[in-house]
């Protein structure tokens, strides 16, 4: 009896409970079935809204991207080509200099004795030659005597020559106008020919080298322009190829190519990475939607168009892909308007509202 009595309670509590939740919101539940029936009874279905853009012809790239490197116009380890002491040093590091200006002086005392020498020499044998000469017309002398004169007088201007030409070597000149880099030895220092002085670098014009696909090998000759930019800038610099490697690498079937631009701010510098683009032709009247407009089907691609607000799909044969837009070849004309958004949900003889965004 005691348990009938709980059992009773507990039913009476959870109906009690049941009606101070429920009660307060029955006018929800009441106003949700009075909507469906409104719904239903006037058989109203709103139109979906959906962006568009009008198809125009405008002009397209067909660009090849590739990485590169710059490297420098010339660039040139100065060494000695003698050994020697330093004895003067007359650049300073980070220079600026024009071709054959002098960076460095070899002690040269022992050369300049020489030549001094020779020198003295050469005006006894030139006085000679010209004694014997003068004898050999008047028939006083015999030819093989003013032959010996002539041969000493000869053999000393080589050897003239030859100390000359050492002595130049003393002398370390700019091969070309240049920046040089950090100087490695010092005054008072003896360097041989394996020592590095500092290094001469011309960047103006700076050089870009990469390489391209097999297949492209015939797109591409002396003369064509290629634009490119670093991690420096955005901004892309205008270049020229100026050789072609004829040798396709077997290892990366690549072709190496080099191209010069303009380096007059000394943007660039070598050894840089860079992203180079080369058009390999141009198209004046594509036509180009944006790629979620494209819908890929297992017999080809397709897109929605809205006409008359309708939709009506078309079947389209697709060109180009950049990162954002598709070309299309077939299916569409120019002033159509192509779907951008509401795709998924679009089906043959729907309805729309059109927003036009372009």
């Amino acid at each position: 009896m005691k348990n009938q009595t709980k059992i009773i309670l507990s039913v009476i509590i959870l109906l009690v409970i049941g009606f101070i939740f429920f009660y307060p919101r029955m006018e929800l539940f009441t106003e949700g079935e009075t909507a469906g029936t409104e719904s239903v009874a006037t058989g109203v279905q709103s139109n979906l809204p959906v962006n568009v853009i009008k198809l125009k012809e405008e002009p397209l790239e067909s660009n090849l991207n590739i990485t590169g490197s710059l490297i420098p116009n010339e660039i040139v380890n100065l060494r000695p080509e003698v050994n020697g002491l330093v004895e003067k040093i007359t650049f300073k590091e980070g220079q600026f200099v024009k071709k054959g200006t002098p960076l460095l002086y070899l002690n040269d005392d022992e050369l300049k004795a020489q030549f001094d020498r020779l020198a003295y020499t050469k005006k006894l044998y030139e006085s000679q030659e010209k004694r014997q000469k003068q004898l050999l017309t008047k028939e006083a002398i015999s030819q093989e005597e003013y032959d010996i004169v002539l041969n000493q007088y000869n053999t000393n201007l080589a050897d003239l020559r030859l100390i000359e030409a050492q002595l130049s070597k003393m002398v370390i000149r700019a091969p070309f106008d240049g920046e040089l880099g950090f100087r490695q030895i010092s005054e008072g220092s003896v360097i041989g020919t394996s020592d590095l002085i500092a290094t001469i670098v011309n960047v103006d014009p700076i050089k870009i080298e990469f390489s391209i696909p097999e297949r492209y090998s015939n797109e591409i000759k002396v003369g064509t322009i290629i634009y490119f930019n670093s991690n420096v800038s955005d901004d892309e610099a205008e270049g020229k190829v100026y050789a072609i490697e004829r040798n396709i690498d077997a290892a990366t079937r690549t072709l190496k190519i080099r191209a010069q631009s303009p380096n007059r701010e000394k943007k660039f510098l070598p050894g840089m990475f860079v992203r180079v683009r080369l058009v390999l032709d141009e198209v004046s009247d594509a036509i180009l939607v944006p790629s979620e407009s494209v819908i890929p089907e297992l017999e080809g691609y397709k897109v929605f168009v809205a006409k008359d607000g309708v939709i009506e799909s078309r079947r389209v044969e697709i060109g180009q892909r950049s990162d954002t837009r598709v070309q299309l070849l077939e299916g569409v004309k120019p002033g159509e308007l192509v779907l951008t958004t509401g795709v998924l949900q679009a089906k043959d003889g729907m309805s729309v509202d059109v927003n036009l965004t372009n």
